[in-house]
């Protein structure tokens, strides 16, 4: 201590450097912020990162507030290249900008970027010439090229009186980085939709695209796969090979339904079939398993990749079933007024779902008096514990729901032993119904009424209370 210094004096000597030095640490003001910026105190990456949720115009023009501002949207890892005022997806076709009008300034903005990184690139607009469309598709490879991680294709010929479809060049996709895509209302070929160089892709969505000619969709990395709204050649069936596809939605597939691949991976799979018969060539007047011994039917033969023995006979093979045969979870409906056949043709082939534990069908299935193609897959289910029967109602919007539960010690040997809960849901409660209900009591399947009068009662009471009871004492098959 040295000599006249008091305690005190020492102390406060003391706080003043842990004061310094703190005031060493704190982080300093990013160059070329003034003063009075209220982002000042964020750091660039966080700029960046805000201005990535942006369409690319007003990103752009951020580079007059300050100097420091300049160049920030260039490191942006997202770009959202579409109207300025463009409302989120799906929006109607006069909202979208025209590529036309986006070209300047798309060229220029990439070619300021140069090569550095993005995680997201969104393309949303309308293509209103043919000549654009050899431009955007440059456009796409180049921020490919950026170490993209997830990429959307929303992009649309609203105008084209042809009923055209934006055509993605007919070149491989090629990319480490690339994880997500998201492609709608384009269309593509079978080299693009061969995703054997992009060994990252994980998760692929395709809503209202075109496969008109495409034989095959592939990858070896995808996990997530959803085609909706989708339309298929009219002379093949395009075969969908991902293997190591976890989760599955295919809904409403146009012309010829697609074959899948073995999915040995799969866990949970949806698949709807809702066309009529103008937008689906899987349907015929004579035969609900596409056998109909007309070799001039469209519909059940003709078909270019159905297997055909040595003598010409058509011996079609499983098209949907075989590969959801490792799921989980499968839901199989078919909401189509049209006698579509693909989901009965493939119960003549019908493998064994080793692993299903829970499986939800509509009334579809569901066709007396013998109710073939529901026993056949409750027999193909050995380890099945939950089934739900949606009668003549769309997923949750209906207004009955019928539980039972299955009676192991008198079970019957055709179905799963596991069978722990069956749900029978409807609008309202009539004979199609209670001819169900009467079937899978067959099954040594019981239901429980006792609070039918309260669980009906949104049903009109009386007349479905009293169809219960009748079916109580009687057998309707």
């Amino acid at each position: 201590m040295r000599q006249g210094e008091s305690a005190g004096s020492r102390a406060r000597s003391l706080f003043d450097r842990m004061s310094e030095r703190q005031s060493a640490k704190k982080p300093a003001t990013p160059a070329g912020a003034d003063a009075d910026d209220p982002f000042a105190a964020l750091p660039d990456a966080i700029l960046q990162h805000i201005l990535s949720f942006l369409p690319a115009q007003p990103a752009v023009r951020t580079c007059v507030l300050a100097r420091r501002w300049r160049r920030l949207w260039e490191g942006a890892p997202g770009l959202r290249i579409t109207a300025a005022n463009a409302p989120e997806p799906p929006c109607a076709p006069d909202d979208l900008v025209s590529s036309g009008e986006l070209r300047e300034f798309v060229d220029h903005l990439l070619l300021l970027r140069g090569g550095a990184p993005l995680d997201s690139c969104e393309f949303m607009f309308d293509v209103r010439a043919d000549a654009d469309v050899p431009h955007v598709n440059l456009w796409i490879r180049h921020v490919i090229r950026c170490q993209l991680r997830r990429l959307e294709l929303s992009i649309t010929r609203e105008n084209d009186v042809r009923g055209l479809r934006f055509h993605v060049d007919n070149l491989p996709l090629v990319s480490r980085h690339l994880r997500r895509l998201e492609l709608y209302d384009t269309e593509s070929n079978d080299s693009f939709l061969d995703f054997s160089g992009c060994p990252g892709l994980e998760e692929l969505e395709i809503n209202n695209g075109g496969f008109i000619r495409a034989k095959r969709i592939s990858s070896k990395s995808v996990k997530w796969l959803s085609v909706i709204d989708c339309s298929f050649n009219d002379r093949f069936r395009t075969r969908i090979d991902v293997p190591s596809l976890i989760s599955l939605q295919l809904d409403d597939p146009w012309d010829r339904t697609p074959v899948l691949g073995s999915m040995p991976l799969l866990v949970a799979a949806s698949v709807r079939l809702d066309t009529g018969c103008v937008m689906s060539l899987d349907w015929c007047d004579t035969s609900d398993s596409g056998d109909c011994d007309d070799e001039n039917c469209p519909g059940c033969y003709g078909l270019e990749g159905d297997y055909r023995t040595a003598n010409g006979t058509n011996k079609n093979r499983s098209v949907l079933l075989n590969g959801l045969s490792e799921a989980s979870s499968l839901v199989l409906t078919d909401d189509s007024k049209a006698q579509k056949f693909i989901f009965k043709r493939d119960v003549k082939w019908c493998p064994i779902f080793r692993k299903l534990k829970t499986l939800v069908l509509n009334d579809y299935w569901c066709v007396p008096p013998d109710f073939r193609e529901l026993a056949c897959l409750l027999e193909h289910s050995p380890v099945l514990e939950k089934l739900t029967i949606q009668m003549f109602s769309k997923g949750p919007e209906h207004e009955v729901q019928i539980n039972g539960s299955y009676s192991p010690m008198e079970g019957s040997a055709a179905i799963s032993e596991n069978l722990k809960i069956v749900e029978v849901k409807c609008e309202v409660v009539d004979k199609g119904v209670l001819k169900v209900l009467d079937f899978l009591q067959t099954l040594n399947i019981d239901f429980n009424f006792e609070d039918e009068e309260e669980v009906l009662a949104k049903d009109g009471p009386t007349t479905a209370i009293n169809c219960i009871k009748k079916w109580k004492g009687l057998s309707l098959l």
